[in-house]
């Protein structure tokens, strides 16, 4: 006869019991519920999450247009070259691109999950 460990009698014990558990149709309910409610929230975080990076890249974006004024400004009276505005210019372009690129993946995550709810 072979010796068995506490600690494998114990690890036998916690898989039937685990197996039994989950043959429940309550613990079931409890664990779908769970996992439904964490990806819910996990949608809304991410929508939040592409709401507030687009705000913080139009805000970028209006301070990179204010560069371009203030370097065109400089510009005009002989103080700057051309490309510090058109690096402005770029600048302002990009942010103002990522913020309004990450406001649309918004509405178009929010209209997709609309038609799925329908």
């Amino acid at each position: 006869m072979s010796k068995v460990s506490t600690a494998q009698k114990l690890g036998v014990v916690a898989r039937v019991a685990g197996q039994q558990v989950n043959r429940s149709r309550t613990v079931r309910a409890v664990k779908g519920a769970a996992w439904t409610t964490v990806r819910a929230v996990g949608k809304v975080l991410h929508q939040l999450w592409l709401e507030v990076t687009g705000l913080v890249f139009l805000v970028m974006a209006a301070s990179g247009g204010a560069a371009v004024a203030h370097e065109y400004a400089k510009y005009q009276t002989g103080k700057a070259g051309f490309g510090r505005v058109a690096i402005a210019i770029c600048f302002t372009l990009t942010f103002a691109w990522f913020g309004v690129s990450s406001f649309w993946r918004v509405r178009q995550k929010s209209k997709s999950i609309d038609h799925k709810g329908h």
